[in-house]
């Protein structure tokens, strides 16, 4: 037989009953929009999403962060008004950042143990406020040290990881004190996760759970969430702490030691350039995952919104949705709020 006949003779005829061919079609399920959400194999909600925001000193103070349109730094007095409205919403967990005054910094970051801090004061007026709302808190000494670094620096510039740990330690325990009902260890020092644990039991609060900042990688795009709480490091960078954005097994090292310190969450960070990363960790543990959406991936779908050069809305959730499938089980956002209000 001729290699023309051979071609010929592979074509299939309207009387062939491959099933690959004829029999399964699954656009039948992309048909209508009712199929479409029947199938629909994950789902973005609410429940799923965390809102960062940032608190700073005074009252009746609002101010946009430039790089991050949309949102603000928030006196206390404001912040537990947007707070409500976010309740209202749907939304049950906040995470906290500080904006801390240069008066109050210095080289080993002591305002972020102190009891009458503004995030201990904070903490406390919105547990006093709202106290179903799940108030999670950052524990990194960059907001308050004067050389921006997450940990203690020695003459020589290098970053101190067992005396930051100590540091740390007593940041947690003062958060807890507060009532906190979540500790974020950011800092990527480490051991941080068992000694903040032990010192928590120690200290009574063994209801106070753990979100760690597990795989945080030394990302380009976390510039604008240093603009927003003006803690960029004063020299050098945060590549001998935060891990390498090349590596992906690493990441499940960091994970695997993060569940055995105490971990109760264990989280990615950035989101959207690893969802490679946080798909693994999903596969790895069986704690919940979360994901940071981050202030550069949100700052650049913000522009691009701006310019018109994309669907903004829609770029948000399949942002979020993609990040959800990747096996987030919380994604923190600051599109929190907007996505809250879409979905209502």
């Amino acid at each position: 037989m001729s290699s023309a006949n051979n071609v010929e003779s592979a074509i299939p005829t309207p009387n062939d009953r491959n099933p690959s061919l004829t029999t399964i079609r699954p656009r039948r399920l992309r048909r209508t929009t009712a199929l479409r959400r029947m199938v629909r194999e994950n789902h973005l909600t609410v429940d799923d999403l965390i809102y960062p925001m940032f608190v700073m000193e005074g009252e009746g103070q609002k101010v946009e962060i430039a790089s991050m349109p949309g949102c603000y730094r928030y006196s206390l007095d404001l912040l537990l008004k947007e707070i409500a409205e976010c309740w209202e919403l749907g939304i049950c967990a906040i995470a906290l950042f500080p904006v801390i005054s240069e008066t109050k910094k210095d080289d080993t970051g002591t305002e972020s143990y102190n009891p009458e801090g503004l995030v201990q004061q904070t903490v406390k007026a919105i547990k006093q406020n709202i106290p179903e709302i799940v108030v999670i808190t950052d524990v990194a000494l960059d907001p308050f040290t004067s050389h921006g670094h997450d940990g203690l620096v020695d003459e020589n510039g290098k970053i101190l990881n067992d005396p930051t740990v100590e540091v740390l330690v007593k940041m947690a325990v003062s958060q807890a004190a507060a009532g906190a009902d979540m500790v974020a260890p950011s800092d990527m020092m480490d051991g941080r996760i068992g000694a903040i644990r032990k010192a928590l039991d120690a200290a009574g609060y063994i209801d106070t759970a753990i979100l760690a900042y597990s795989a945080k990688y030394a990302s380009a795009y976390y510039g604008p969430f240093r603009d927003a709480l003006d803690s960029a490091p004063k020299f050098g960078d945060k590549k001998t702490y935060q891990m390498d954005a090349a590596n992906a097994r690493e990441a499940l090292k960091e994970v695997a030691l993060d569940i055995a310190e105490g971990a109760d969450i264990v989280m990615v960070k950035p989101a959207l350039a690893y969802l490679d990363i946080i798909c693994q960790v999903r596969e790895a543990t069986n704690l919940p995952v979360a994901a940071y959406n981050v202030s550069g991936e949100y700052a650049m779908i913000k522009a691009a919104g701006k310019l018109g050069w994309i669907d903004e809305k829609r770029i948000i959730l399949e942002s979020l949705t993609s990040i959800k499938r990747a096996g987030a089980d919380l994604i923190l956002t600051y599109f929190a709020k907007e996505v809250a209000l879409m979905l209502k």
